[in-house]
């Protein structure tokens, strides 16, 4: 693993809650290169996978959080479950008396949302579950990891959604449940930053761009080492990043002593990288919000030249 970029993490322990795969995998060993302990929570596993039904597990995450050297901890964990989610936060708590960092990443919609399809037309008990996993999970995580960030000052909280709030606040997003769910999660920022500023910690809202999850790469038929095949057929997809990307923006976040500056904002993993100074894995910063605003919504050719 190459080393990060960021300032170190060393000693600060770390909940990154829906680290399976895709950012919230990227997160958690971002937050191990710098050092950080870091709780990998999910439903699929070594024993069972979710209904996902791919082949990515926590334990799999936690390993790679410990080769980039830190310090991965797999915990079978159902976000929907309060009871689940109480007893790992006592877990953490029995384990380290802190809690420093907590990433509600839980989603688990991809399979759930329609494209383009109204709200009387779209599969009802679909959408409400794709509410219940990205919204209620982020609620029920946060209600019983809190008074352990709150134990110390400056912990910081990170709901990771899609899109920031200048895009969503303009654009349609996909269809009614999936556009509701990630503007709520960019509102349950600004209320925590309200609730958990004056207590002494932060919160705040975070986006990748064009995110190449295993997901994305599988649905475009290729990997990470050759993904610009897949431009051919979605020339656009030239602005996309990894996983890493916003995991490099997370553990830049966490290591800033002046992090409460963001607090209630929402932000994006293109922005924080101009910001902190840090790249993607290939020596690029994409800004993938920008572009989308500049280029790919006006219907411009696809050309990233001053987007990465």
């Amino acid at each position: 693993m190459p080393e990060s970029t960021i300032g170190s993490s060393q000693n600060k322990v770390a909940l990154v809650a829906g680290a399976t795969r895709g950012a919230g995998r990227g997160i958690a060993v971002e937050l191990g290169a710098a050092g950080a302990t870091v709780y990998v929570t999910g439903r699929s596993t070594r024993a069972g996978r979710s209904e996902y039904d791919r082949p990515e597990t926590i334990e799999d995450t936690a390993d790679l959080v410990t080769e980039a050297g830190g310090r991965g901890i797999a915990v079978p964990t159902d976000h929907l479950d309060p009871v689940q989610v109480k007893a790992l936060v006592d877990r953490i708590a029995a384990e380290q008396g802190r809690l420093d960092v907590l990433v509600n990443d839980i989603w688990g919609g991809e399979k759930l949302f329609e494209w383009d399809v109204p709200v009387w037309e779209h599969d009802l008990d679909k959408g409400l579950r794709l509410l219940r996993l990205a919204v209620d999970t982020h609620a029920v995580t946060s209600h019983h990891a809190l008074p352990l960030l709150l134990r110390h000052p400056g912990g910081l909280v990170v709901e990771v959604t899609d899109g920031t709030a200048d895009y969503n606040r303009d654009t349609y997003r996909v269809s009614f449940f999936y556009d509701l769910a990630k503007t709520a999660v960019l509102r349950m920022a600004f209320a925590l930053g309200h609730e958990i500023g004056p207590r002494g910690a932060t919160a705040l809202a975070l986006t990748p761009g064009w995110l190449r999850s295993e997901i994305m790469l599988d649905e475009f038929g290729v990997k990470e080492d050759n993904w610009r095949d897949a431009l051919t057929r979605v020339p656009h997809f030239a602005i996309s990043e990894t996983p890493r990307y916003v995991g490099r923006a997370v553990a830049a976040l966490a290591a800033d002593p002046r992090v409460s500056r963001f607090n209630g904002t929402s932000l994006s993993s293109g922005g924080l990288a101009r910001e902190y100074g840090f790249t993607d894995l290939d020596g690029s910063r994409p800004d993938a919000w920008r572009y989308l605003v500049e280029v790919q919504d006006p219907g411009k050719p696809a050309d990233v030249t001053g987007y990465r």
